[in-house]
Order: C-alpha cells, then structure tokens, then sequence
C-alpha cells in the first residue's frame, strides 16, 4: 500500500485471518499473520514492561513462556471508533552480560554507564480495517505499524533502595508498515518523555508501578499515512486533506505488574491528547483525547540452569 496522499492506490484484499479480534460483542476473523499479531502484541504491551531496578539476585540467565493479553485500542489516534484485541505473545528473558532482554526492555545493547543508557525503543500500532470505520470508509486499509529505533535514556533520580528511578528518555523511531507479505517505509517519530518507575507502589508489596508523560512529534510522511484524504478519496464529508510534520499530541501513560514464582500479570491505561496536533484538522481525527488500556497474563514455562546477578 503506497502512502495515502501520493497517489491513489485500490484497496487491497483482506490479507490472512487474524486469530482473534473482539469487535463489539462477538469474536471475528480479520487481518495479519501470527508473527506480526506476537510482534504488535509484544509492542503494544512495551510500556507495561516497564519495573524500576532492585537488589541484585540470583536469577537464570533465560526464561521463556507464553502469554496473552486484551487490549481496548482506537483504530488510530484521533479515531472514535475503536476494537478490543485478543493477543498471544511470548515472554522471555534474557539476562548476558551485554544484552539483556527482561521486563523492562531491550536494553544496554549499544551503551551504558550509571546515569545514560543507549538502548532500543519499540512501539506498534494495530491495522484498521477501513470498511469497519467510518471516518475511513472506502479508502484503503491500513497494515500494522510497528516502530523501532534508539532511545538515550538518562537517570535524573534514583532512591538508596532503589524503589524509585526517575528517567528521562528520548527515544527516535522509523516507522515500518507491514503485513509479512510486503514492507513500507511510514515516516519518523520522535517521543521524548520522563518516566517514573516505583517498587511497592502504595504499600503494594511485590508490585511494580510506572508513570511515563511526554509529547510526541511525528514527519510529514507518518502524518500522510493515518491522516491524509488523497482527492480521489475525497467526499462532501471527507474533503482533501496533506498534513505536515510536527508537533503530534500528548501521552501520559500507567502502568501496574507484578511477577509471581510461575507467572506475570500486568495491565495499563494511556490517556491521549491531539489537541494543537500539526494535523488535528484533518477530516479522519473525529476526537482529540481518548484512553485506552489492557490486561495481560504470562506463564513461564522454562529457564536455565545458569545463574547471574541481576535485579529482580
């Protein structure tokens, strides 16, 4: 699918059946593959992943398990229409001296001293079948999204005990557009924020809090992608729409979990705000603040008999 606003592409067909999406009341068929459903899963669910350091342990080099999670999403920022997803995705963690895969994120893998980390920053956002939105109707389907790319993240504060870290991260992202049958280029997107990691949250022994604030900036080629109106697709509605670059919204983001001896439960809630966004005109943004959140559960199912030191 080329970018909406260059050209007019025809629609495509419906690309394989996803395995379970909830649409108002009642299970349906739609969209990607397996591979991309574990990805937009694993994405989705990055900023619950998210506890704050603790008092180095003992603990296996790998675990590794299997999970799923429900998630209530808009079809893209600034629709009001919205699905609640039903996921698989796997759990792992992977503790080696320079990579270390966990909880919280990929991480250490580029750079690290005490204060700064260089490490990878991902995000997803889900397809929208057009058909079934009606801001949408009759223009082409969008693919999933996922993002990636470097974040610098920079520890502005962080408690004798270790309970508590406050960071501020500045991560950049190329966007990729995707099916697993053909790829896309959608833009940038830079989304500097601060982070608040606490151990114990409220007297919550065992649990894991996180509060993440911060705006979101995204180029004219992303901003093409969810919000312009090529002319062919244009309507009485529905007129022309090219957005620019810029300025994209606001997020602020909560985030709860808590590792048991055999499992993992986590969940978040996003509230998110497109007023005084670069393209809050366009005919496709029907609302400027929305929230959305999950839930998910993970069962760990294997782990090596290899121990390092590492926080829990």
């Amino acid at each position: 699918m080329k970018i909406l606003g260059e050209s007019a592409p025809e629609p495509r067909d419906a690309t394989p059946a996803l395995p379970a999406r909830i649409a108002g009341a009642g299970l349906r068929d739609s969209t990607p593959s397996w591979p991309v459903l574990a990805g937009l899963a694993i994405t989705l669910l990055y900023p619950v992943l998210a506890p704050p350091g603790a008092r180095a342990e003992q603990l296996p080099l790998w675990e590794a398990g299997v999970g799923g999670t429900i998630l209530y999403l808009p079809d893209y920022r600034g629709a009001d229409q919205g699905r609640a997803w039903l996921l698989p995705f796997p759990y792992l963690v992977y503790r080696g001296e320079f990579l270390k895969a966990d909880e919280r994120r990929v991480r250490g893998l580029f750079f690290k001293s005490e204060r700064t980390e260089l490490d990878v920053s991902v995000n997803a956002q889900p397809p929208v079948d057009s058909s079934e939105n009606d801001a949408r109707r009759g223009m082409p389907d969008l693919d999933p999204v996922l993002e990636f790319g470097p974040a610098l993240n920079v520890s502005l504060h962080r408690s004798a005990d270790r309970r508590t870290e406050i960071e501020l991260r500045l991560p950049v992202r190329a966007a990729i557009a995707t099916d697993l049958t053909h790829v896309e280029f959608a833009g940038w997107v830079f989304q500097p924020n601060v982070n608040v990691d606490v151990r114990d949250p409220l007297g919550l022994a065992g649990w894991r809090g996180g509060l993440l604030a911060g705006p979101m900036f995204s180029d004219h080629r992303y901003n093409k992608y969810y919000y312009a109106v090529d002319p062919a697709f244009a309507t009485p509605a529905r007129p022309a729409y090219n957005p620019g670059g810029g300025y994209a919204g606001t997020q602020l983001i909560a985030t709860l979990s808590r590792r048991f001896s055999q499992y993992w439960v986590g969940g978040f809630a996003r509230w998110d705000t497109l007023s005084h966004a670069v393209f809050v005109e366009s005919p496709l943004v029907k609302t400027r603040q929305y929230l959305a959140g999950g839930v998910a559960v993970a069962w760990v199912l294997g782990e090596s008999k290899t121990r390092v030191e590492a926080p829990r």
